[in-house]
């Protein structure tokens, strides 16, 4: 629902039997969280906001500040359709404050939106994204609990009975839209019991929301299917890993700058994708933030070297065959475990210091890199193939500092750290990925 005011979000209430009201929001990797209050609550929750112990949430505050409020943005009223009545369930994502009523500063949805601005505001740009997620569908047991049994034997696009996975697709597309999350797609990906639904592009703040959106919405329909969805980059050691494309699309003055057609915006387009490109090894802890998203790339069409083409699957970065409106860039490397606010803050502003800094566009590269001569791969920069080395150029990245602040950067060093020793010290990878990982992405 779009430019809700408060009053009309009330009224909404008051028309539609609405019972329940939960107010998302997450921690700074990305994890849903979320407060359920009663319908009479939500006057003053626009008001005066809601308030909770921010202590316990990761990255947030300690014990000695430990209050913020939660305020639902009326704009992102959704239904949730799978909630059981009487009387309906519906959620906001909110804006994150201290007691002073000063933003939070580690509220990553906040640091996103100031990001767009900032490229409206300076630049006249605005930026549209759209998602490619992956999931893999599994079995329970008898107690319900998720084994390691996929759904189907399926592969790329296959068909009913190889695909087991169309009528729950089907299910989550429908509830997508009763939310007002246009579904564009929906397929069989190559892995056994692996899925994939993309979504209509949206602004950078909507199109993070609709991705905390689809994930929930993903694993409530596979529970009520007695199934369970795993978002995990690689969950089975010898299949592909589960990807997260990002597309985006940058306008000036109303123009796709991306379209052929608008070639006095070439240069504004080269030193966008230049900029993208020259970043990704330092914000890759952003886009593949576990230490299991690194057992992915390099694998089954995920990149590993810092490039771009046209179409080309092997690369970082490609501009898909599309035409019109339609023409975009694809980032390839990014997986489902990230935080898409600070993914999406970090990609875009990356973008625009191409721009500011006039970067050149390195030559385009058509061989495919999984295959190609070692000749043309030596001179190529790589990815962090580990999380250590993702902390450590992200920790040094002068501009990851500028854009989510010192503190927040800090912190989330801080933690990922502590998971690294943790999975370094463990003596089964395997049982560390699926205790950490397998159960809670």
């Amino acid at each position: 629902m779009n430019e809700l005011t408060p009053s009309m979000a009330l009224n909404f209430v008051k028309e539609n039997n609405v019972k329940f009201i939960r107010l998302n929001f997450c921690d700074i990797f990305g994890f849903q969280k979320n407060i359920s209050i009663m319908a009479d609550e939500l006057e003053s929750a626009f008001e005066n906001g809601i308030s909770f112990d921010a202590h316990v949430i990761r990255g947030f505050r300690d014990v000695t500040q430990s209050d913020l409020f939660l305020f639902p943005e009326p704009s992102t009223l959704a239904v949730l359709p799978w909630r059981p009545g009487p009387g309906s369930v519906i959620r906001f994502f909110c804006d994150i404050k201290k007691p002073d009523g000063a933003a939070f500063e580690h509220d990553t949805r906040m640091i996103l939106k100031k990001v767009i601005e900032s490229a409206e505001r300076k630049r006249g740009l605005y930026c549209k994204i759209g998602v490619e997620c992956e999931f893999y569908l599994f079995k329970t047991n008898e107690n319900g609990e998720p084994s390691d049994i996929t759904l189907d034997k399926g592969t790329y696009m296959d068909i009913s009975p190889l695909d087991k996975g169309e009528d729950i697709r089907r299910e989550i597309c429908l509830t997508l839209e009763e939310m007002g999350i246009k579904p564009v797609s929906s397929h069989h990906v190559q892995g056994p019991g692996q899925n994939e639904i993309n979504f209509k592009f949206n602004n950078a703040v909507a199109s993070a929301d609709d991705l905390q959106s689809f994930k929930t919405v993903v694993k409530a329909i596979a529970s009520r299917n007695g199934l369970f969805a795993s978002f995990m980059p690689k969950p089975m050691p010898d299949a592909p890993g589960s990807g997260m494309h990002v597309n985006i699309s940058l306008y000036q003055n109303g123009k796709n700058i991306f379209n052929n057609e608008n070639e006095s915006y070439s240069k504004i387009k080269e030193s966008f994708i230049a900029g993208i490109l020259d970043k990704t090894p330092e914000i890759t802890l952003f886009l593949n933030p576990l230490a299991n998203s690194y057992e992915r790339l390099g694998k089954f069409e995920a990149p590993k070297f810092v490039s771009w083409s046209y179409q080309n699957m092997a690369q970082l970065l490609r501009i898909p065959a599309a035409t019109s409106e339609n023409v975009r860039i694809e980032i390839r490397s990014p997986d489902p475990s990230l935080n898409p606010y600070l993914a999406f803050a970090l990609l875009i502003s990356a973008g625009l210091d191409g721009i500011e800094k006039n970067m050149i566009l390195p030559k385009a590269i058509d061989e495919n890199l999984f295959t190609a001569d070692k000749n043309l791969t030596k001179n190529l920069a790589q990815l962090p193939d580990t999380l250590e080395k993702a902390i450590e150029l992200a920790e040094k990245s002068a501009f990851i500092k500028d854009v989510i602040g010192s503190r927040l950067l800090s912190k989330y060093i801080e933690l990922k750290n502590a998971e690294a020793k943790l999975f370094a010290d463990a003596k089964d990878k395997v049982q560390f990925y699926k205790e950490n990982n397998f159960y809670v992405i």
